[in-house]
């Protein structure tokens, strides 16, 4: 068997302890209630006297402040009398109260003064635009009442629910007759219902914004959604166009036309297209003029080709120029056999030279062909004649060359012309003495 969540209810009554004032779920306790009894009942500031708003009905547990307070009994003639008493004190009090705050040059309205049901405390509820310093007046109130006073500040919203009052709409403040709670409300609401922003046409008696900007505010973004923003180009039946006014609430918007600016239509927002969302911008591209996806049936031309103007002048041949002016025919692709056939070029890095041979030219230098012909080795160059100690005859004739420079170099003198005639002898015996020895090893 399935098991379904059902949340647990609970049975309560509603009760007001003031007519048009906020309403709490009470315990009925047994108690059998109707709408309009007159109750005395359990709260945190002791027994207090309320009206019933409803009868008992069950609500969800989790919709409960707990704790939840119950009913006591039904108000008898003597709680009665006991009200009216405290409702004739409450009058007395305001006035008092008004006078004291007059003598005292204090900074604040008066509202309203409540009195407790057992008459322990007074409560005075007022408005100020700062905060008032009013001990003073505590002492005066409690000398006057005997009691024990306490003074609350209030909002200007709360102060029109607790007063009540018409509004320009010509009914009773929705505050103070039906509304339990104040909903926020800001100037966003009444720009996106096209409301006159003149704070005198869209502010209630309290001088605030009129809690009835709320009501519609979900169904006006629920409609702005699905229309076309002001300034936004569009294309209709007749024609691409501008939006220049939408109408939310009757989902129509009116276009001035592009091809006549004069001419202003009016179309469902069904029956247009939007091509720009919007004010266009300045880095926004420009729409094209065949983009029409209704008045154009949703086609697009094509652009035509552009033909290319024969040449008039012969053109410039430059001598080393690579580039053809006139392009050459591409060759015929060839055959797959024909260009298997074909060696293919070696690499780059197939033309440096190789490390060790591949082992197919280890197999060919193994077993050589008989076709294949051997290259001549080239002749060895003659080794020049050595001495008896092994030194090259060339060495030795250079050394002894070397030997007689540095021995003038040594006596520090300037080369005189003997000196320079030697050297030059020696230079020429070296040079004849190197012609010899090559001759002797090519002889031999």
């Amino acid at each position: 068997m399935e098991q379904t969540n059902t949340p647990e209810l609970v049975s309560v009554v509603d009760i007001q302890f003031r007519p048009g004032q906020k309403v709490y779920f009470f315990d009925p306790d047994g108690l059998t209630l109707v709408q309009g009894d007159h109750v005395i009942m359990d709260t945190a500031r002791g027994e207090e006297f309320g009206i019933c708003a409803s009868g008992i009905h069950r609500v969800p547990k989790k919709d409960v402040v707990a704790p939840l307070r119950r009913i006591l009994r039904k108000a008898s003639a003597q709680d009665e009398k006991i009200v009216a008493e405290n409702r004739a004190k409450e009058a007395k009090a305001e006035a008092v109260c008004a006078q004291k705050i007059q003598s005292h040059g204090l900074d604040m309205q008066l509202v309203s003064a409540e009195c407790a049901f057992d008459g322990s405390k007074i409560l005075f509820y007022f408005t100020a635009d700062e905060r008032v310093d009013f001990r003073e007046l505590v002492k005066d109130l409690a000398s006057v009442f005997h009691t024990r006073i306490e003074l609350r500040q209030i909002g200007v919203r709360d102060k029109a629910k607790m007063v009540g009052g018409l509004g320009i709409c010509g009914r009773p403040f929705c505050c103070a007759s039906f509304l339990d709670d104040f909903q926020p409300v800001s100037i966003k609401m009444a720009k996106s219902q096209n409301l006159s922003l003149n704070p005198t046409k869209i502010s209630g008696t309290c001088g605030r914004l009129m809690c009835c900007l709320k009501y519609e505010q979900d169904t006006y973004e629920a409609l702005i959604r699905t229309s076309p923003k002001p300034e936004s180009f569009v294309d209709t039946p007749e024609g691409r166009g501008t939006v220049i006014e939408a109408d939310i609430l009757r989902q129509r918007v009116k276009v001035r036309m592009e091809n006549n600016p004069d001419t202003i239509s009016t179309f469902a927002n069904e029956e247009v297209a939007v091509l720009r969302s919007g004010k266009a911008k300045k880095n926004d591209p420009p729409i094209p003029a065949d983009l029409a996806p209704i008045s154009g049936s949703g086609i697009r031309p094509k652009a035509a080709p552009k033909q290319e103007d024969a040449m008039v002048l012969e053109p410039i041949r430059f001598r080393y120029s690579t580039e053809s002016i006139v392009d050459e025919p591409e060759a015929p692709a060839e055959s797959a056999p024909e260009a298997e056939e074909r060696p293919q070029k070696p690499r780059r890095n197939d033309r440096r030279r190789s490390r060790g041979p591949k082992p197919e030219t280890r197999q060919q230098a193994q077993n050589p062909a008989p076709q294949q012909e051997q290259k001549p080795e080239r002749p060895r160059k003659p080794r020049p004649p050595r001495d008896e100690q092994g030194t090259p005859a060339e060495q030795k004739s250079s050394a002894a060359v070397q030997k007689i420079a540095g021995e003038s170099l040594k006596e520090g003198a300037s080369p005189s012309g003997e000196q320079k005639n030697r050297r030059r002898g020696n230079y020429r015996n070296y040079r004849r003495n190197r012609g010899s020895a090559r001759n002797s090893g090519e002889n031999s």
